[in-house]
């Protein structure tokens, strides 16, 4: 039997899909999205496979069509076309001050720029990004498809510094060419873990459509129960057998584990993929997520605004805008608890609009308040 492997921290397709790891199809998605060229937006938590769709999107519109082969998307497509594709990745780095994220975007713009043969021809990063843009479909006679990833990295890094509206001010700058060269672009796709309302750093994008909360696209991350047992069958057998369970108790637990994430109301849960998949490798039901780390904006936020636990847990009930915009300027923390992945939909009251959020499983509840008991100041507050 051919050797498999899991995909643990795999986040560009072509290496996924040419060295034999598992890929859980979600192509038909890819298919699906790019039948517009509305610009889209996608909040996930981290480890949600975020990078991995826009590697999966980006190797689509390169027209590697081998790498497609025996996927959703190879009877859904009869053009493999490619285009230019200008893609953009804040989650390597980190941007503590104005001039880390200057420098991050002079090497990312310097790298495209090379890809592309195009002289830098600014300082500025708007202004190169522009003129990658526009020379892009001169060069190709085609548009080009621009992919952001973690857009709000440089914003969440420096979060409640003197380099927070520095940053800001930088990204706005630097993304103001999507919507003045919109007739060279054909498609973009935006993710990030925020959506931050008042920043509009995107406001030029007045049609951008944030997919966040959208019931089609709620399982686009994530590994949902029947794509479990369909995908990794060999794996649950394995960590049934060294845990000493029945399949049937394996699957209840890696439920009660791992499972529970609604990204609307009235849709099946999905599975965190980084820590089923861990489990799954480790073949033990470990807190994989916060081994691999928590979000410091999260802590940042909680010591700025002090949290009241009632408020947070135990099945808080919230109209959508209460949780789906953060505003670092409110003394609101439901969205940043919400969009970092520590609470979920569990619940909605269609007659009010009224939604049910909590935790949506023992990791994450487990986890939550470990954080919290781990930090004094945090603690205090229970």
């Amino acid at each position: 039997m051919e050797d498999r492997f899991l995909p643990i921290g795999i986040q560009d397709f072509a290496k996924l899909r040419s060295e034999n790891y598992v890929y859980v199809d979600k192509t038909q998605f890819v298919y699906q999205l790019t039948r517009t060229s509305t610009p889209y937006f996608l909040s996930r938590p981290r480890r949600f496979g975020k990078s991995l769709l826009l590697s999966t999107l980006e190797y689509y519109f390169l027209g590697k069509k081998e790498l497609f082969k025996g996927l959703a998307i190879e009877s859904l497509e009869k053009e493999w076309i490619e285009y230019p594709v200008l893609k953009i990745s804040f989650g390597a780095d980190t941007y503590e001050n104005r001039d880390k994220l200057l420098s991050v975007l002079d090497d990312m713009l310097a790298q495209l720029e090379s890809k592309f043969e195009i002289e830098k021809t600014s300082e500025y990063p708007s202004i190169r990004l522009k003129t990658l843009i526009r020379s892009g479909t001169e060069k190709t006679g085609k548009q080009v498809v621009i992919l952001i990833d973690e857009y709000d990295k440089p914003i969440l890094d420096a979060l409640y510094t003197e380099y927070e509206e520095p940053n800001r001010q930088e990204l706005r700058s630097f993304y103001s060419p999507l919507k003045d060269c919109d007739q060279y672009i054909k498609f973009i796709f935006i993710t990030g873990i925020t959506k931050v309302s008042h920043v509009n750093i995107f406001s030029g994008l007045n049609q951008l459509n944030d997919i966040s909360l959208n019931a089609e696209y709620s399982s686009l991350c994530g590994i949902s129960k029947d794509e479990l047992e369909q995908y990794f069958s060999p794996e649950i057998k394995a960590l049934a057998e060294k845990q000493e369970m029945t399949v049937a108790e394996t699957m209840t637990k890696l439920a009660e584990m791992y499972d529970g994430y609604h990204f609307t109301h009235d849709v099946e849960g999905v599975f965190n993929p980084f820590c089923l998949l861990k489990c799954l490798s480790e073949k033990d039901f470990g807190s994989y997520w916060f081994e691999s780390g928590t979000p410091s904006f999260l802590v940042k936020s909680l010591q700025n605004q002090p949290l009241v636990l009632t408020t947070i847990i135990n099945g808080r009930k919230a109209k959508e805008d209460q949780f789906k915009n953060y505003d670092p300027d409110s003394k609101n923390m439901l969205p940043v608890v919400y969009q970092s992945g520590y609470l979920t939909i569990k619940g909605f009251q269609k007659e009010r609009r009224l939604y049910t959020l909590d935790f949506p499983n023992r990791e994450v509840e487990e986890g939550f308040f470990d954080v919290l008991l781990k930090n004094d100041r945090l603690a205090s507050g229970l």
